[in-house]
């Protein structure tokens, strides 16, 4: 009889195969293939430009199959990172079955899988992007006893030539939840939602944003999609996918798409804010008693106090602080604060009230009781589409880690709290007493030098690593870039245009 629980679920091996993602066995992707005709197999990798790489497959046999998935295959390394020294470059690429999923973009039926990196002697590259993460993961659950759950929140920016008879024009920056047929892009975020969901991305909802807006004769559309909470390598690996699927769809579409965190000075830009849950036994342990719980505080303090460093890992091109201003949807100073998005670090709503609201809106339906885990969670706001994703997750881990292990925490957290808009004038001496972000990639390379030991404790980050980007910070040479380019309309133009397609 079949298991109707996986019945809806989008991913085609999912409901094929009756089991979740996380329990895929090189027999199940077998057994897939063979029922599907699959002819070929993508193997997927993020490579130190923060793209996916691919090598591609034809399946011959049943026995070249199970090879393939068995043993994996070997790439040229030096061609990848650049800290792999040409004259010993080989690595291999095993594949992640958890990870398997039919590529909706082939003509060909083709599985596409994600892998991870391994050395000459069969050990994983330290310093590879997913492992990173699986280190720091491993850090914080040995310390805490606790999982750390994450989700992304995907923003980016659709862009097209205004046409002669283009009806119901953008009100410049009003786009937020905006629907067709004043949101243009409605049916390409659909379809980009439904491709990501095939392919194993958890969704939780898909919105048109604030930025919209024409100029020189091109209509610009900012739109978001956001994920459900999950383990953190899957959030990356998720997001990893989902960045993917925009590209290649809006090249399907004759659309231009950017992710970059600015398109243009004066308008909304494109962040990549994160949200995070601690989990223990099926328990948010963000909550305590029907509030924001010291464990959650703690975990905000330790975010807070490494947050300039962060830039270095969230904000990776000099257009990541043309963001960062006041005004423009972006947090500019190291704060916190409940449902503020001026802040740094937003704790939203989190349903703790005990009110049923749902009886209230549907009299008809009776009262019935919560079944789910709290979905309280706090977010991170500074990053952007230039992060490097499994990096940036890493170092949040870290972070929060670092947080429940100081022992003043909760005092910074209570004096870090602040309750209103930073941004208005009549609280501009609540401004004046935080501390400011980075405002370049030079800042932020300063910051990560100084508080390098706390993202290499534990030996989650090589030291050659954090050396490597910090170098590659400092090489922008972008310290002062905004007072520099302050009315320089044609320069700003220039570097916006340079970094459009960043990670």
């Amino acid at each position: 009889m079949r298991n109707t629980s996986y019945a809806m679920n989008p991913n085609p091996l999912v409901s094929f195969l009756e089991k979740p993602a996380t329990e895929f066995t090189r027999d199940d992707i077998m057994k897939f293939i063979e029922a599907h005709q699959i002819e070929m197999i993508n193997f997927r990798y993020v490579a130190a430009d923060g793209k996916l790489k691919t090598l591609n497959f034809v399946i011959n046999s049943l026995d070249h199959l199970e090879t393939i998935l068995t043993t994996g295959e070997r790439v040229d390394g030096s061609s990848l990172f650049s800290f792999v020294d040409a004259g010993s470059s080989d690595l291999y690429v095993v594949p992640r079955y958890s990870t398997a999923f039919v590529n909706p973009f082939e003509s060909i039926p083709t599985i596409d899988i994600l892998c991870s990196y391994y050395n000459s002697e069969g050990k994983p590259l330290e310093s590879a992007p997913e492992y990173l993460l699986q280190k720091a993961h491993k850090s914080f659950k040995d310390a805490t006893d606790m999982n750390f759950l994450a989700l992304g929140e995907l923003e980016y920016y659709v862009m097209t030539e205004v046409y002669e008879d283009m009806d119901y024009p953008a009100e410049d920056q009003k786009g937020y939840h905006a629907s067709a047929p004043f949101a243009k892009f409605e049916d390409f975020r659909r379809e980009a939602m439904y491709l990501i969901a095939q392919c194993g991305g958890q969704i939780k909802y898909g919105h048109s944003e604030v930025g919209n807006f024409t100029q020189d004769e091109m209509y610009f559309e900012q739109q978001e999609i956001e994920f459900l909470p999950c383990p953190v390598e899957e959030a990356a690996d998720q997001l990893v996918i989902a960045k993917w699927i925009l590209r290649k769809l809006s090249h399907q579409y004759d659309l231009s798409l950017s992710l970059a965190p600015k398109i243009t000075v004066g308008k909304a830009g494109s962040g990549l804010h994160v949200h995070m849950m601690m989990e223990k036994d099926g328990k948010n342990m963000l909550v305590d008693n029907g509030k924001l719980s010291d464990i959650a505080k703690r975990a905000i303090a330790g975010i807070l106090d490494l947050a300039g460093a962060l830039t270095a890992f969230g904000n990776t091109i000099p257009t990541s602080y043309l963001r960062l201003v006041p005004h423009q949807e972006a947090p500019t100073n190291i704060c916190w604060g409940d449902r503020n998005r001026s802040v740094l670090v937003r704790v939203p709503l989190g349903w703790l009230s005990d009110v049923d609201m749902v009886s209230h809106a549907n009299p008809q339906q009776a009262e019935t009781e919560r079944k789910f885990m709290s979905k309280q969670t706090f977010e991170l706001r500074s990053g952007d589409g230039s992060a490097d994703i499994y990096g940036f997750l890493s170092g949040i881990v870290i972070a929060a880690q670092h947080g429940l292990e100081m022992e003043n925490a909760l005092e910074i957290a209570e004096k870090l709290y602040v309750n209103v808009n930073i941004f208005d004038d009549e609280h501009k001496e609540c401004l004046d007493q935080l501390k400011a972000l980075p405002e370049s990639c030079y800042e932020s390379a300063i910051e990560l030098e100084k508080r390098r030991e706390s993202f290499e404790k534990n030996g989650v980050f090589p030291l050659g690593l954090i050396s490597s980007l910090i170098e590659q910070l400092k090489a922008y040479d972008d310290k002062d870039l905004s007072e520099r380019l302050y009315g320089k309309h044609d320069e700003i133009a220039a570097l916006v245009r340079k970094h459009l397609n960043c990670m």
